[in-house]
C-alpha cells in the first residue's frame, strides 16, 4: 500500500496500527514530506522490532524527539558495555592511586628517622623557597638564623633521603602535593610509632639484664619509670649532677628550681659507660652502650642490639645489610631498616633521633609529646644536631668526622660488593682452586 502527503497540508499524520498499538507521526508545515511505502498495514511484533537489526527493509522513521527508534534489549546493551567501560577505568584510576599512597607511606618513613623529628616538611620546602628567592650576596648566602641554617639543612638531607621528592615538588599542583605530604607524613609517624614501641619493651629488658634493678621494670608499664625508679633515673639524670647525691636526688624528683631538668643538659645515658668527665664534656658523649643497642635495634633489628660491647664500638652494621640480601641461592631474607631506607652512613639526625627516642623511652611518660616538664625533646633534637652541624671550626669538624666514620659510625661502613670485579674475583682462593683443579685434570689427561 502506497501514500503520498502533499507539501501544501498544515501538518500531516502517519497511523500505523500494529494489533492494538497506533503510532502517530506528525511533520511540520515547509518540510518536504517524505514518500511512504508499507506493504502490510497489519505488522506483527516481531516484524517492527526487526527493525532494530535491519531485518526489515525500508525507510529509517524518526519518532516526535527526531530519534530513530531502536529496542530496548539493545539500548541497554550498550549501556552496559559504556558502564563496564567506566567502571575498567575507575578500578584502574583507584588502583593507580593505591599504589602512589602505598609508596609514599613507604617512603615517608624514612623522614623522622633521617631527616626531622618534629618539624613540619611544608617549614623545610618554605625555607629552601626562601632562600632561592632571596639568593646569594657577593657569592654568599647572609643574614640567616642558626634556625634557618637547620631547616635548610633538612631540606637537603630531605631531598637526600628521598631524591625523587624534589622534582615531584616542582611538577605536580598545589593540590597533589599537599596530598604526597600527607602520605608521607603518615608513613614517618607510623613508623615514629613502631620504634617508640619498640624501645618500650627492649629499654626494660636492657636495664633489667644490665642493671639488675631491685625493682624490675615491665615491659608493658611506664609508670614506675622516670626519676621514679633509681636506674632510669641515674640514667636521665643530667651529666653534670651527681644523682648519688640525695640532695640531687631529692631536688630533682621535687622539681625544685636548684634542679631543672631540662634539654640544656646532656643526660648521663649519653656517655660511654655512664660517666662524665667534666674536664672534657666531649669525651664519651654518644657512645653509651643504651644508645648503640638502641640505634642498632631500630636500623637493623631488636635481635642485632644484643651483639652490642660498652665500649661505644657496635657490631658493623653491613653484615647485617650483607645478611638481608639474597644469597647466592637467591633465598629471600627480612631486610633491615637501613637498606629499606637506603641508610648508607651514620648521620647527624639519625642519632638525634634515636637519643629522643631512647630518652622518652626511660621516662615515665606513657604517650608521645613534645613537653615533659621542663624538658623540651624538639629543643633537644635541635641541641644534638647543631652539636655535629654547627661547627665552631676545623677542629671540631675532624673530630665529628672521626666519630662518625668510627664508633657509631662503623655500623655503616662502606660495603665493597660492588668493587668485586671479575678481575678481582679471578685472584681470590675459590677462583684460584677451581682453576688449579681444572688444570690438574688436564695435566692427568695429557698423561694417558
Amino acid at each position: 500500500m502506497s501514500r503520498h502527503f502533499s507539501d501544501s497540508l498544515h501538518h500531516h499524520s502517519l497511523f500505523l496500527h500494529r494489533r492494538s498499538l497506533i503510532f502517530v507521526i506528525r511533520y511540520p508545515l515547509f518540510v518536504a514530506s517524505p514518500q511512504i511505502e508499507i506493504r502490510h498495514f497489519g505488522m506483527s511484533a516481531e516484524s517492527v522490532s526487526g527493525l532494530d537489526n535491519g531485518a526489515h527493509a525500508g525507510p529509517i522513521i524518526p519518532d516526535l524527539s527526531g530519534a530513530v527508534p531502536i529496542s530496548a534489549e539493545a539500548r541497554a546493551k550498550r549501556r552496559i558495555a559504556a558502564l563496564e567501560d567506566e567502571l575498567q577505568t575507575m578500578k584502574e584510576e583507584r588502583g593507580t592511586k593505591q599504589r602512589k599512597t602505598t609508596y609514599y607511606v613507604a617512603q615517608g618513613r624514612a623522614i623522622r628517622r633521617m631527616v626531622v623529628l618534629y618539624t613540619s616538611l611544608e617549614d623545610l620546602i618554605a625555607e629552601n623557597d626562601r632562600r632561592y628567592d632571596t639568593g646569594l650576596v657577593d657569592g654568599l648566602v647572609v643574614g640567616t638564623t642558626p634556625e634557618q641554617d637547620r631547616l635548610q639543612h633538612g631540606y637537603i638531607t630531605l631531598a637526600q633521603t628521598l631524591p625523587w621528592l624534589h622534582g615531584k615538588l616542582s611538577n605536580l599542583d598545589i593540590d597533589e602535593c599537599e596530598d604526597m605530604i600527607k602520605k608521607l607524613r603518615k608513613g614517618a609517624d607510623a613508623a615514629r610509632g613502631d620504634d617508640t614501641s619498640t624501645l618500650k619493651d627492649l629499654i626494660a629488658a636492657w636495664i633489667n639484664q644490665d642493671f639488675r634493678p631491685s625493682t624490675l621494670l615491665r615491659p608493658d608499664d611506664k609508670q614506675l619509670r622516670g626519676f621514679t625508679h633509681d636506674v632510669c633515673g641515674h640514667l636521665l639524670c643530667p651529666a653534670e649532677w651527681d644523682w648519688n647525691d640525695d640532695r640531687v636526688k631529692a631536688g630533682i624528683r621535687d622539681r625544685t628550681s636548684d634542679f631543672i631538668v631540662s634539654e640544656n643538659s646532656w643526660p648521663l645515658f649519653l656517655y660511654e659507660n655512664y660517666s662524665f668527665d667534666d674536664s672534657d664534656l666531649e669525651k664519651g658523649l654518644f657512645k653509651s652502650k643504651i644508645l648503640i643497642q638502641a640505634f642498632k635495634a631500630i636500623f637493623t633489628s631488636p635481635s642485632s642490639a644484643k651483639e652490642a660491647d660498652g665500649d661505644g664500638d657496635g657490631a658493623d652494621i653491613l653484615e647485617n645489610n650483607r645478611r638481608a640480601r639474597r644469597a647466592l641461592n637467591q633465598v629471600k631474607v627480612k631486610t633491615c631498616v637501613a637498606s629499606i631506607i637506603n641508610m648508607k652512613k651514620v648521620t647527624p639526625r639519625s642519632i638525634a633521633y634515636v637519643v629522643c627516642q631512647v630518652r622518652f623511652a626511660l621516662s615515665s611518660v606513657s604517650s608521645w609529646r613534645t613537653i615533659d616538664g621542663d624538658f623540651d625533646y624538639e629543643a633537644f633534637w635541635n641541641n644534638i644536631v647543631d652539636f655535629f652541624e654547627n661547627l665552631p671550626g676545623p677542629a671540631a669538624q675532624r673530630r665529628v668526622a672521626n666519630f662518625l666514620n668510627g664508633g657509631l659510625g662503623r655500623f655503616l661502613e662502606k660495603n665493597h660488593r660492588q668493587d668485586l670485579t671479575p678481575e678481582v674475583v679471578s685472584k681470590m682462593s675459590v677462583t684460584a682452586l677451581a682453576e688449579q683443579r681444572k688444570a690438574q685434570e688436564d695435566a692427568a689427561f695429557d698423561s694417558e
